[in-house]
């Protein structure tokens, strides 16, 4: 190659000295920096005993010492429990206004949510309640994120009421009270007292065919199927059981990633996947709640298809929809819109408190239906009794948890990965760590409390974390604000929220989910990404739509997951040449037109891994860039190739503009012949002994051919596998600590 004295003063490829504006460009040095290194070329071996190397020890004695002699007591027991590393830094000065109006916000908000959610759910609305309280004190001790607001969530609560409507085969239990034969649920629906149905007398009405059986049914809501399940069913399972053991099996599966350091798995549910999934996710969320616009009666339907069915339903039963229902309903929908797209940006600008539309909504919602009677004139129904105070602990039922594991395993993770997005993204917003195992501790103590306590899964809320933000929330302190009046709310306050229309928080609900809708947008941008990236939205899409939520999700995670697969079996890997100009610059030939080819050398770069699984594509990358696996297009004579005049440049292949060589004025798609291969693995993280193990039979395939094979720039771990590799009868490999040095040595033996 060219000496660094036949180099002329180097200068930028751009000399268009003024940007896009017609302006100055940014300002430049007036001399141009230049350095100039005179060594010997060194070797991988030199540069290891001169600097003093040594491989990290590897062994279990040592990692053992290692890990007692860093071992802290008080950072452990300040780690786990996270609010003793922020809590003596707190400033009430400074802190406690902005997280008092963060709180008090966001509990405006977590009412009418977790009224809504806890129905979607398929329990009551006080157990959404709930939510906002248990589950909220847990995390506020144990999370990492200061900012995220706890409690339930949409895609949640769709997840958590497809397991209960799996598994729940009664109503309530037989503690309703009788009134003359029949009670009401806490629907409001009349059903057929316990004590009846114990009764000598109801003997007579067991048979289905005996007609006075019929009468009697018909006097109730309920199919004599329904009834017999929910009376006569030897194991009854109310649907508040089914929910609290799932969510303490939810907490489980939490502690069970935090203690197998799990924490990176939301790594694997790319940001494809969640956006399509979380998107199809609405859609059934908005199914369900059609019921409830249109105030009319459809079965629930389970498995697959389900939502193909419930919108078959529905439009058999639009004939019956129920006006007033759906007048309120639609009126809801048009007073939340316009709130949330006029009126509170216009007030944001005036005002800190955002305007509580929800509430608003719930609380004229009652006030409506307590004054006309709803319920009585029109048939719109309520959303049934909230008891006043806080529940009794209570164990949830443990011969569930085997029952609802699998379905609490996708639970687990959809809600872990959502509650990590949102908390990795306010940490990089204000400067602080997420620790991703912490959090699955927290969210796994959360669960279980939360289960003794008539919860539901918890998650987080990206609406009411956002506001919870905005409004100058600092800390978890603003979730303990919050929580306190959703307490006040529970203990005197939450049984005037019994008349409240179903159809008003399926309304809420609705308007909620729109920025869920519109990620769809983002799939223009998926598409720009990559095929894989648009392949794995569209598909998860259509599997939770088409087929369920749990089977739509594990088929996304599949493609997603051999979406990695594909991306990381095929590595990105060219020929390298170097810059006239700027000697000790490698380029990749094809992006690179005018960059030049060192004759009779090759300089091969591979990035990613080097195991078995890879090393077949390696081998066939490599073979095709050099042209070992072809048969030339276009014989290059010797004296071109092999023997090129002293001093001449045209020694030096120029590369045309679609990346092959140009001789003659023609283009030869062959690599033409050579004497040293160079590898760069600059850029390769691992290799193991199957990879070491192709790297011997190319350098002995090279030998047979009279080339040999020269590695350049291994990271430290990549040198130790190889130097391993070699005492195990692998190799020998010449190795140099720079592409530039290997380059050099190869003309050193080329020109020898």
């Amino acid at each position: 190659m060219p000496s660094d004295k036949e180099i002329p003063e180097t200068k930028p490829l751009n000399n268009n000295n003024t940007n896009g504006n017609g302006g100055s460009a940014p300002s430049k040095l007036k001399i141009q920096p230049k350095y100039s290194i005179h060594r010997d070329v060194l070797t991988h071996e030199v540069v290891i005993k001169q600097t003093g190397y040594a491989a990290r020890d590897k062994s279990i004695p040592s990692s053992l010492r290692n890990c007692w002699q860093s071992w802290n007591f008080f950072a452990l027991f300040t780690g786990v429990i996270p609010i003793l590393q922020w809590l003596p830094q707190y400033s009430p000065r400074r802190d406690l206004p902005g997280d008092i109006i963060a709180g008090f916000t966001v509990a405006i908000m977590n009412i009418p949510h977790g009224m809504a959610y806890g129905i979607l759910a398929g329990v009551s609305a006080g157990n959404g309640l709930y939510m906002a309280v248990f589950p909220v004190l847990a995390y506020m001790f144990l999370g990492t994120s200061k900012h995220i607001s706890i409690g339930t969530f949409a895609v949640a609560s769709m997840m958590t009421a497809k397991v209960v409507d799996t598994y729940a085969n009664v109503d309530d239990h037989p503690h309703i009270l009788p009134v003359n034969g029949s009670a009401l649920l806490s629907n409001g629906t009349p059903t057929v007292s316990p004590l009846l149905l114990n009764s000598p007398a109801f003997s007579d009405y067991i048979s289905l065919n005996s007609p006075a059986f019929s009468d009697y049914i018909s006097l109730t809501t309920v199919s004599p199927l329904q009834l017999l399940n929910s009376t006569l069913n030897a194991d009854p399972i109310t649907k508040i059981e089914v929910a609290t053991s799932l969510a303490l099996t939810v907490g489980i599966v939490n502690l069970l990633m935090a203690f197998l350091r799990l924490g990176t798995l939301s790594s694997l549910l790319s940001e494809p996947l969640v956006n399509g999934f979380t998107t199809a996710a609405a859609c059934h969320v908005v199914t369900a709640q059609l019921k409830d616009v249109l105030g009319i009666s459809v079965p629930r339907h389970k498995g697959a298809f389900k939502i193909i069915y419930t919108v078959i339903d529905v439009v058999k039963g639009v004939p019956q929809t129920n006006l007033v229902n759906f007048g309120f309903c639609m009126a809801v929908i048009g007073f939340m819109m316009i709130c949330n797209e006029i009126l509170k940006p216009r007030l944001s600008k005036k005002c800190r408190f955002p305007l509580p539309a929800e509430l608003i909504m719930v609380i004229g919602g009652t006030l409506i239906s307590r004054w006309f009677n709803l319920y009585v004139e029109y048939n719109v129904n309520p959303v049934g009794t909230i008891p006043s105070g806080l529940p009794e602990p209570a164990l949830p039922r443990l011969d569930l948890v085997p029952k609802v594991a699998v379905d609490s395993i996708a639970i687990a993770i959809v809600t872990y990965s959502i509650i990590m997005s949102m908390g990795l993204t306010f940490a990089k917003k204000h400067g602080y760590e997420v620790r991703p195992n912490q959090e699955l501790f927290a969210m796994g103590i959360g669960n279980m409390v939360g289960g003794c306590f008539s919860c539901i899964p918890m998650a987080c809320s990206l609406s009411r974390s956002v506001i919870q933000d905005q409004t100058g929330g600092v800390s978890q302190i603003a979730s303990l604000v919050s929580a306190s009046l959703v307490i006040v709310t529970l203990m005197w306050i939450g049984p005037f929220f019994s008349s409240l229309p179903r159809c008003v928080l399926a309304g809420v609900i609705i308007v909620a989910l729109k920025p869920m809708f519109m990620q769809a947008k983002e799939l223009k941008k998926f598409s720009k990404q990559g095929k894989l990236e648009m392949f794995t939205w569209i598909s998860t899409f259509l599997c939770v739509i088409v087929i369920d939520i749990d089977i739509g999700l594990l088929i996304g995670i599949c493609i997603s997951l051999l979406a990695l697969y594909i991306k990381g079996l095929k590595p990105y890997s060219c020929l390298l040449g170097y810059m006239p100009e700027a000697p000790g610059i490698y380029m990749d030939l094809n992006q690179h037109r005018n960059a030049m080819q060192v004759p009779e050398v090759r300089i091969f770069r591979y990035s990613g891994s080097l195991n078995f699984a890879t090393s077949l594509f390696f081998r066939r990358a490599l073979y095709e860039a050099v042209g070992l696996d072809k048969i030339p297009l276009t014989k290059v004579s010797s004296s071109n190739s092999n023997s090129p005049s002293k001093g001449s440049k045209s020694s030096y292949s120029p590369v045309s503009q679609n990346g092959g060589k140009a001789i003659n004025g023609k283009l030869d798609e062959t690599s033409g012949a050579f004497k040293v291969l160079v590898l760069d693995f600059s850029m390769l993280g691992h290799i193991d002994v199957a990879g070491c193990r192709t790297l011997t039979d190319l350098s002995k395939e090279l030998k047979v051919r009279g080339a040999r094979l020269l590695l350049a720039s291994p990271v430290d771990r990549v040198y130790d596998t190889l130097v391993h590799s070699m005492a195990l009868s692998e190799g020998p490999f010449e190795i140099f600590p720079t592409l530039h040095d290997c380059v050099e040595y190869a003309n050193a033996c080329r020109t020898a």
